[in-house]
């Protein structure tokens, strides 16, 4: 009957329009939220699901309820299915999974000794700092390989102990036993066995930040100096694994150069064409959705999202290169949606102060 009941809603009520929905359980728990360009379509087809262990049909038994909210646009609802996943976390969701296998980041680990972490995605991390997106999970981890060794930073497991050679205690107690095979081998400074100081690691960890952000060229120049040093020796092969080195860090200085303009290039106001006329104007700055309006029809309103775009543009002067844990998300569904639909950058006009006059 609790099905049929709701069946009967859908038939009655729901249109072919974009819109979220979601379904709840007896005990008020949101269990899951969806989105579609074709609400009507979309939610009447859980109700055809032909096996007890379709994903739908085990969301549709654990519903009390079905809500819909209907929105102007398929990206307005993208983004509001977004939103509310972060928010709600229903346990039938699994957050950004369509486009996050097209994107990788490099995560920046908290202190003590600091390290980058190749990612698919924040996750539940909506504190940390990361630098992305990238396309090639593989060869970035590779690139970041090579920077690791040449300033002889740590890639251990992050719970990993840290065991500064500055600390106090170290002081008192036996000499631990060397575990570090990258130390030995002298690729990794050693923090986790006292062999470095704190100060010393956290100022290789910034040369290397300094690096990937286009700083200095620190590492690039180290190698060189090695790679020199080989082929005055006459140590040829080594002079060429120095080199193959410098190159596959060149590599990732290029990368992280296309990732600092693409971050700017998806900076613009966006409008969207909506149901009915409800036409929308997104300002987004850096991948993300600073401000949703509806499209001005007045010069005032104009006035007003002009204002909004100034403001955008002197806050993003004042970020920083990275991107936040809890933008990442955000991030991913943006870059995803101009990927697929390239054509509607057309849509879009920069944020520039030259632009802002024609935001809309």
């Amino acid at each position: 009957m609790r099905i049929d009941n709701m069946l009967a809603l859908v038939k009655d009520t729901a249109r072919d329009v974009p819109g979220v929905y979601r379904m709840t359980s007896a005990e008020g728990e949101v269990i899951y939220v969806g989105k579609s360009k074709a609400l009507r379509t979309r939610l009447l087809s859980y109700f055809r699901a032909q096996y007890p262990r379709d994903k739908g049909a085990r969301i549709l038994r654990e519903a009390a309820t079905l809500e819909w909210e209907p929105l102007p646009s398929e990206f307005a609802a993208l983004l509001r299915e977004l939103r509310l996943i972060k928010q709600l976390r229903p346990r039938y969701n699994v957050a950004m999974k369509r486009d996050a296998r097209y994107h990788a980041f490099v995560r920046v680990s908290r202190p003590p000794a600091p390290r980058f972490q190749v990612v698919r995605g924040a996750g539940t991390d909506e504190t940390g700092t990361y630098y992305g997106p990238f396309r090639g999970a593989i060869q970035l981890e590779e690139a970041l390989r090579e920077l690791n060794d040449a300033l002889g930073l740590r890639d251990c497991a992050l719970a990993t102990p840290m065991f500064f050679a500055d600390q106090p205690d170290l002081i008192d107690l036996p000499s631990r036993t060397p575990g570090c095979i990258r130390h030995e081998i002298g690729r990794c400074l050693g923090p986790c066995i006292g062999a470095v100081r704190e100060q010393e690691y956290d100022d290789a960890f910034r040369a290397a930040r300094g690096f990937l952000e286009g700083a200095h060229d620190a590492p690039v120049a180290l190698l060189r100096s090695r790679m020199e040093a080989s082929s005055e020796a006459l140590d040829f092969e080594r002079a060429a694994q120095f080199r193959d080195k410098i190159q596959r860090l060149e590599a990732l200085r290029e990368q992280f150069a296309r990732l600092r303009f693409a971050l700017e290039s998806l900076s613009f106001a966006y409008t969207v064409p909506g149901v009915n006329g409800d036409d929308r104007v997104y300002v987004v700055r850096r991948g993300c959705v600073r401000l949703e309006a509806p499209a001005p029809r007045t010069a005032a309103e104009r006035r007003a999202i002009d204002a909004r775009i100034v403001e955008e543009l002197e806050a993003g002067s004042r970020g920083p290169r990275t991107v936040p844990g809890h933008e990442v998300d955000e991030v991913i569904l943006v870059a995803g949606w101009f990927r697929k639909f390239p054509k509607e950058m057309d849509r879009t006009v920069a944020l520039a102060p030259a632009h802002a006059s024609r935001s809309a």
